[in-house]
């Protein structure tokens, strides 16, 4: 009996994940935001190329990584701009990662996913990639079935209607 409640259990949270929504991504406060814009300033008045490559990689980020969509979307547009400098192989999978995060953060899982692949034939084993690989296969199909859902309810709402129409006249 307990195997059995234990294996209810399992299916019930499985069933509540799938439609909650969540994913397992890390969300950015506006203070680190702030705090990687003022290294990014810093960086210009006095660091190296290098730098202050590595103080706008952590600026984007945590501007994907935000909850706010205008915040998300100023990371993309600076991720956009600076991929095709990228020669480093690893650089390149960085951002094509963090990319990928900013797409599927705004809805846009099908742009996301072709960035995720693209990063994943950099870095076939790269962990935080496959996972969000996971987690976009995972939005696209509950996006799916809910889209299923509503379709068959339409269609049997008009399928009453009609049969009730019928049935008046007579």
């Amino acid at each position: 009996m307990a195997k059995l409640e234990a294996k209810l259990g399992m299916i019930m949270d499985s069933v509540g994940q799938f439609f909650s929504g969540k994913d397992h991504l890390p969300y950015c406060d506006s203070d680190i935001i702030a705090g990687c814009e003022r290294e990014v300033l810093e960086a210009e008045k006095t660091s190296s190329d290098e730098s202050m490559q590595e103080s706008l990689l952590r600026l984007t980020w945590a501007l994907v990584h935000s909850k706010h969509p205008q915040d998300v979307q100023r990371g993309i547009a600076m991720l956009e701009g600076s991929l095709p400098g990228s020669k480093d192989p690893l650089q390149q999978r960085e951002k094509l990662y963090l990319l990928a995060v900013g797409y599927f953060r705004n809805g846009d899982y099908s742009r996301s996913r072709d960035l995720v692949d693209r990063c994943l034939s950099i870095a076939p084993d790269w962990r935080q990639a496959v996972t969000l690989k996971k987690a976009i296969e995972d939005k696209i199909t509950k996006d799916g079935v809910i889209g299923l859902g509503i379709a068959a309810t339409a269609v049997g709402l008009i399928a009453g209607g009609i049969a009730a129409a019928v049935s008046r006249k007579k």
